[in-house]
Order: C-alpha cells, then sequence, then structure tokens
C-alpha cells in the first residue's frame, strides 16, 4: 500500500469534507502540520470541529481557518494568542469546548485506544464538570469523560519511513501522537522520508498501524511564537 503522496493537497483529496470533526497535532507552533493546515483551508471545507491544544496565531496555524470561518467549534485548552479567536467567540459565532490540556491529551489517547470513556479528578468542582457524570471512587469524586475520535488527523512529525513510521523531535512531539491515534484517517507531513528498515525499532515513537498518508514538506517555516531575546 503506498502511503506517499506528491503534496499537501493530494493528501487531503477525497478525505476532508464538510462538517467533518479534525484532530490537529501542535502546541502553539510548536510541531504544527504547517502545509496541512494551508492545504486544509486551501480546499474550502466548512463547518469543521477543530481539536487541538489551541489555534495557532492571527493569520497562520488554525488561525488561518478560523479568518476564513472554516471552524464552527474548537476542542482546546488555551484560547490566548489569536485576537481573531478571542472576537468570534465573545460574539458568539465561534462554539467552544474548553478541556484541561491533560484532559485533552487523554480524551485524544483514549479514543485512539478504543476506550470510550475515563474518569478524572481534574474539573471537579468547576464548570468543566457541569452536566457530566460524578462518581465516587475511594471517597474521591470524579468527573466522567468521553473519549475523542476524529474523522481526520493532521500530524507533524520529524521523520518517517515508507511504511509510516514515525519519529518526532523533541518537544515537538507534544499532541501529534495522541492526534495520530483519534484520527481515522491520520494524515501526516514529515520533514524527511527514509526507506523501510532506516528507523530502528527502538527508536520508532508512533507505529504505522496509525498512519494512512504521508506527505514531505522538507523546509517548513517554524515560525516561534514570541520571540524573547536577552538584552545587550
Amino acid at each position: 500500500m503506498n502511503k506517499i503522496y506528491p503534496d499537501a493537497a493530494a493528501a487531503l483529496a477525497g478525505v476532508v469534507q464538510n462538517g467533518q470533526t479534525i484532530a490537529v497535532g501542535g502546541f502553539g507552533l510548536c510541531g504544527i502540520p504547517e502545509a496541512l493546515i494551508g492545504a486544509l483551508r486551501d480546499s474550502g471545507v466548512t463547518g469543521l470541529t477543530a481539536i487541538s491544544n489551541n489555534a495557532g496565531v492571527d493569520g497562520f496555524g488554525l488561525g488561518q481557518l478560523l479568518e476564513t470561518r472554516q471552524i464552527k467549534k474548537m476542542i482546546a485548552s488555551y484560547v490566548g494568542e489569536n485576537k481573531e479567536f478571542a472576537r468570534q467567540y465573545l460574539a458568539g459565532e465561534l462554539e467552544l469546548e474548553f478541556t484541561p490540556q491533560g484532559t485533552l491529551a487523554e480524551k485524544l489517547r483514549a479514543g485512539g485506544a478504543g476506550i470510550p470513556a475515563f474518569f478524572t479528578k481534574t474539573g471537579v468542582g468547576t464548570i468543566v464538570a457541569e452536566g457530566k457524570e460524578i462518581r465516587e471512587f475511594d471517597g474521591e469524586q470524579y468527573v466522567m469523560e468521553r473519549s475523542l475520535v476524529a474523522d481526520v488527523a493532521l500530524v507533524k512529525a520529524w521523520k518517517a519511513d515508507k511504511a509510516g513510521n514515525l519519529v518526532f523531535r523533541k518537544t515537538a512531539r507534544n499532541f501529534n501522537p495522541n492526534a495520530a491515534m483519534a484520527g481515522k484517517i491520520t494524515i501526516v507531513e514529515v520533514e524527511q522520508l527514509v526507506e523501510i528498515g532506516e528507523i530502528d525499532p527502538d527508536a520508532v515513537h508512533l507505529p504505522s498501524i496509525f498512519v494512512h498518508r504521508i506527505v514531505v514538506n522538507a523546509t517548513p517555516e517554524k515560525r516561534i511564537e514570541q520571540r524573547t531575546v536577552r538584552a545587550n
């Protein structure tokens, strides 16, 4: 089975549709699938529910899809750094399911593992728990969280072999493995593509069974969200 596609647009073709739920890897602007997000914007699909730690910044990352009004709902743990996001939410133009960061990671991981729900203490007694089942275990209260499964996952990795075994680089790993697991169809953007067998099995961070399509973006922009330098 050939998983390699010539570009991001080709990798999305025949997969993305209006109204889908899309899981997107990354943390801020670190480890985001830049080319795939751009191709998703250019595809023109609308009514998307986007699952991501946050929504990029104005004009870059998922911020591009907010500007074009392609996202109707965000499931996220952080909503700063994006003025258009804030404007749409406060104006009632964008739905938001606000989720604690660790809970969001586990919701994706559990969805990929076939676990429909789990209990956590995070959020008990807050608005996060409103409308959710609360159960007591060993004298402590826990809130039940439903796992997340996405129609499509867009993921950034550093290296892949042609089977789809992935290696992530340092902090750019972040939410990417969990997003990849949660996708019914997972499309991965990589900087390096190697032959099968060139990645040591012990070095594989995510096995190929979770990967359906691969596209190479050898020179991503990799913007820095907030550049901080030492004073002279």
